[in-house]
């Protein structure tokens, strides 16, 4: 069995809703599977908490940042003896969630990166979104990249849209969030978790009966 998802931008206008496709049956039937990169799921059996059992951990490898690899404690990336920390994938989360550590160097990589933009400490207080910066009329701006790499060799490269928005007027903010802001405020549970809004535009396929992630860049609609 197999569970297809394709999520369309969040803010777009057009009156359009996501398609999720399940398929049963010893094949998925997809011709375009080839194409699809693929990563493992990771059983978390260690969690005293059996809800965290029921999702989708998946071997995040590393965070790169405009090319710069963001060195987060293997401790974040992995579930650890006590079942706590991992990645997962959650559809029903909005924004990626990072714990603050991991967050924190993320965060710290698009300022240096971005240092010759101007800050807008203002909006960052009030919408708990950080960093943000202001754009300036006319004038282009170099983001940038975003990626992530799984266990497999796999890699999601997200796209501008799915971890940078306008939160105010000229002003853009990185839609990761973290504890004691907008993210969950629980130290137990997955250290990081790949929401909704960086999923738009990518089509997933969840392969149960191979037990992987599959996944790629699409528009969709």
């Amino acid at each position: 069995m197999h569970q297809s998802l394709c999520l369309h931008q969040m803010f777009d206008d057009a009156p359009v809703s996501s398609d999720l496709v399940l398929v049963s049956g010893s094949d998925s039937g997809d011709d375009n599977t080839a194409s699809l990169s693929h990563t493992p799921f990771i059983k978390n059996n260690l969690t005293s908490n059996s809800a965290f059992q029921e999702y989708y951990y998946v071997g995040l490898r590393k965070i790169t940042v405009g090319g710069k690899h963001i060195k987060i404690p293997y401790s974040f990336l992995v579930p650890g003896s006590d079942g706590n920390g991992g990645t997962i994938v959650d559809s029903g989360t909005t924004f990626t969630f990072m714990e603050r550590a991991a967050y924190e160097l993320v965060a710290a990589e698009f300022e240096k990166q971005m240092k010759n933009y101007s800050r807008a400490t203002d909006v960052e207080k009030q919408s708990g979104f950080r960093p943000c910066f202001r754009l300036s009329a006319g004038k282009s701006v170099l983001f940038p990249e975003l990626v992530f790499h799984f266990k497999g060799g796999g890699k999601m490269e997200l796209p501008l849209a799915d971890y940078f928005s306008f939160v105010a007027d000229g002003v853009v903010c990185m839609t990761i969030v973290t504890d004691n802001e907008i993210g969950p405020g629980t130290p137990v549970g997955p250290s990081i978790i790949l929401g909704n809004y960086q999923q738009q535009n990518f089509y997933l396929e969840y392969d149960l009966k191979n037990k992987r992630l599959g996944f790629r860049k699409q528009i969709c609609k």
